[in-house]
């Protein structure tokens, strides 16, 4: 992954709505969602829902496919597992075994490690 297209997933995401977009998307799997399921979930009305969905299709965050009158949006997330792997792939210095602890799930509100 290029250190723009990075910086241009992150910018997408910092936008709450966008954030909350994805993370249905993510949560509907392979099937997606149309704009008006997306907009009536979130409660988002249809001029600004297409406002962000425009700016995450862009960042490459959603997949848009037309479905007749409707547009399908679906999660990309083959580029959100790139994302965290250009941002994990020098950790410990290339030698990952040695953040094992760094790794380990995080616990509660408070997202200490697990122990």
């Amino acid at each position: 992954m290029e250190k723009l297209l990075a910086i241009t997933i992150f910018e997408s995401l910092a936008s709450g709505v966008r954030l909350d977009i994805y993370r249905l998307l993510v949560k509907t799997g392979p099937q997606g969602l149309v704009a008006g399921e997306i907009g009536s979930t979130l409660e988002v009305p249809p001029t600004n829902l297409s406002f962000h969905l425009k700016a995450l299709t862009h960042a490459q965050l959603v997949s848009v496919v037309q479905e007749g009158r409707f547009q399908r949006y679906r999660a990309n997330l083959a580029l959100m597992q790139e994302l965290i792997a250009y941002l994990t792939a020098e950790c410990c210095a290339g030698h990952p075994e040695q953040c094992a602890e760094l790794c380990a799930p995080m616990a509660g509100p408070d997202l200490r490690p697990t122990s």
